[in-house]
């Protein structure tokens, strides 16, 4: 069992599931006045300085590597509410099954000292294929099979684990996937790391299915949040391109005053029907610049992961970029 705080469900409820226009609720969260020395042009909406804590931590673990997994708001300079890190089912939803979660005391060695038979079956279609996926998310997933949400990554932070799903569709079938870079300091995309109090954290989402579909390349990722910025003039638009590149990534002591860059999540993006078609295609990462070479949630089944032929994707900033969404239409 996943330790889950039931209570959080209540969440959902006391916060909008997406940003509230001009809401008065929570009136300590300061809205954003920008700096007259910004030409911040772009698309996104813009945040100041950390968000107000609404959770402290909707997740516990017995383990020493455990970050504190909260959540919380803050207002844009329009007044409009955000949820951060990112919205998500994780209270709600189904927990994938685990591959490897030392939260729960399963830590298999290799992929033979696992029971694949005691994998669950969603069903999309009566009469469909029954797919195995193996998926590992730095740090959270919510996986959706034509528009239908399959299951949530147990461990929403840390420590790194990873997981199984089976689901029985008919092809050509739709992969979307929620991602989710967690952040200690909230609304600020950062965490305490490497001796710096606001150090940004990097994400990375690699899967493989047992039809041969695998990440790469060819998917679609789109971002919703980046932070922490610095400076907003280091941001660009290219077509849909929301891009960071050019923005410092080092870590600080005091972040408290930099910016977090917001987009709505469409409605409907996690269905067949959504035209991704202009979104940007993933871009892929390096084991090496994710730094999965130590974590045995990953290594102990890599032949799962590149071994299948699948490789890290997040959106062009892996670093900066907290929240993705991510596509792939299976064909027959």
């Amino acid at each position: 069992m996943k330790n889950n705080v039931k209570l959080l469900i209540l969440f959902g409820a006391s916060l909008c599931l997406s940003c509230k226009e001009n809401n008065t609720k929570g009136d300590s969260i300061n809205a954003t006045v920008l700096s007259e020395n910004t030409d911040y042009k772009g698309t996104g909406s813009i945040t100041q300085g950390l968000a107000e804590t609404k959770i402290q931590s909707m997740f516990t673990c017995d383990q020493p590597r455990t970050r504190v997994t909260g959540m919380g708001e803050i207002k844009d300079q329009k007044g409009n509410v955000w949820i951060v890190p990112a919205e998500n089912s994780f209270t709600t939803a189904t927990a994938a099954f685990d591959l490897f979660n030392e939260c729960n005391g399963i830590v298999p060695s290799n992929i033979a000292d696992v029971d694949l038979n005691s994998v669950a079956v969603s069903e999309i279609d009566a009469d469909g294929e029954i797919i195995t996926g193996f998926l590992f998310a730095d740090n959270y997933f919510e996986l959706y099979i034509n528009g239908n949400l399959i299951a949530v990554d147990p461990v929403p932070y840390t420590p790194f684990n990873s997981n199984i799903v089976k689901f029985k569709v008919n092809k050509p079938y739709t992969i979307a996937v929620k991602l989710i870079d967690w952040e200690e300091n909230l609304g600020l995309g950062s965490e305490n790391l490497q001796g710096k109090s606001y150090k940004p954290g990097d994400g990375g989402f690699i899967a493989s299915f047992s039809d041969g579909t695998v990440t790469n390349n060819k998917w679609k990722a789109q971002t919703f949040y980046t932070s922490p910025v610095k400076d907003l003039n280091c941001l660009s638009e290219v077509g849909a391109k929301r891009l960071s590149r050019n923005c410092d990534e080092s870590g600080v002591n005091d972040g408290t005053s930099f910016y977090g860059v917001h987009w709505k999540v469409p409605a409907n993006s996690f269905e067949t029907s959504f035209d991704d078609s202009n979104w940007p295609n993933a871009t892929t990462y390096s084991e090496e610049t994710i730094g999965v070479n130590n974590k045995m949630a990953y290594m102990n089944f890599i032949e799962k992961f590149s071994g299948a032929g699948a490789e890290f994707i997040w959106s062009t900033n892996v670093v900066l970029d907290n929240e993705v969404i991510i596509r792939y239409k299976v064909k027959e």
